[in-house]
């Protein structure tokens, strides 16, 4: 049978296929441009996205798991809804979606809200699913490398909770794991959630620490402003977007994203290796710059 993934050019949904294939799957690719698109060979194509629903009934038929990954966007919610309704038509029980951690805490940030959503959407369809819920992801401090090797300043809003910030790899290999055991289950799963943590829980102080070892000179801490943190991402980002980031930011803050008593012990295992780390990816990004 097929597994459908959407979010398939981005960056996670990408790599899942590559793991899917190199793992043997029969793997289906829902892209809104084909000609963008750049798969290994004996990968599908279907040309759709989330809002055009005659696409997505073509591209649900004969699928038998579904990778369910949404990007953030205003209508984030909509758009996952009609997925899931139009994957049960299509009789597809056995689900893998992408959600976040702690979605039940952060209940004032929009796209953690909509999230958590579509988890009870799930759950309520009766749909076979495992729900991963990632931590921050790692790789989303390359968008501000510039402003902590030109300024000496790691700017994001961490502080002193700390975060147990995830590889996009490790959620990538991770997610495949889980896509191949629900599709080769002889039958559908019982729904589970699995926080994806990183290796440490890191405060805003520590990334700085880590960023002045690999530089080999003083990187300052200088999070915390959520205000000029939302005016600096709409310089980039719709202003929406930008709020909905300085949200959650405050619950960084507040809350930080702390993994629960077993967390890494259970992906390690999962993954039969260690989890990749913070100073992993500040070290690579240094030998690559």
């Amino acid at each position: 049978m097929t597994i459908l993934v959407t979010g398939a050019t981005g960056n996670i949904g990408g790599q899942v296929i590559q793991h899917l294939v190199d793992r043997g799957a029969d793997v289906r690719a829902l892209v809104r441009d084909p000609s963008k698109a750049n798969f290994p060979a004996g990968v599908t194509v279907a040309k759709g996205d989330f809002l055009d629903v005659d696409s997505l009934r073509a591209a649900v038929d004969g699928v038998s798991t579904l990778f369910l990954l949404n990007a953030v966007a205003p209508d984030e919610f909509t758009q996952a809804l009609i997925a899931l309704n139009v994957a049960r038509s299509a009789g597809v029980e056995r689900i893998v979606y992408l959600s976040v951690i702690h979605p039940d805490v952060y209940v004032n940030v929009p796209h953690f809200a909509g999230k958590f959503g579509v988890e009870r959407m799930i759950e309520q369809m009766d749909f076979k699913a495992t729900i991963l819920r990632p931590a921050y992801f790692i790789q989303n401090d390359l968008t501000i490398k510039d402003v902590i090797t030109g300024y000496g300043v790691y700017p994001m809003p961490v502080g002193t909770k700390g975060l147990a910030m995830i590889d996009v790899r490790d959620i990538a290999e991770i997610a495949a794991i889980e896509l191949l055991r629900r599709e080769r289950a002889t039958q559908p799963l019982p729904t589970n959630r699995i926080n994806l943590v990183g290796p440490d829980t890191l405060t805003g102080a520590d990334i700085a620490a880590i960023w002045s070892d690999v530089l080999a000179r003083q990187i300052n801490y200088g999070g915390g402003d959520t205000a000029a943190f939302e005016q600096n991402l709409k310089q980039f980002m719709p202003p929406w977007m930008a709020y909905d980031m300085r949200m959650m930011g405050e619950r960084f803050l507040t809350d930080g994203m702390l993994p629960e008593g077993g967390d890494v012990e259970r992906l390690t295992t999962l993954l039969r290796r260690p989890l990749r780390s913070y100073r992993d990816f500040a070290t690579e990004t240094v030998v690559s710059a």
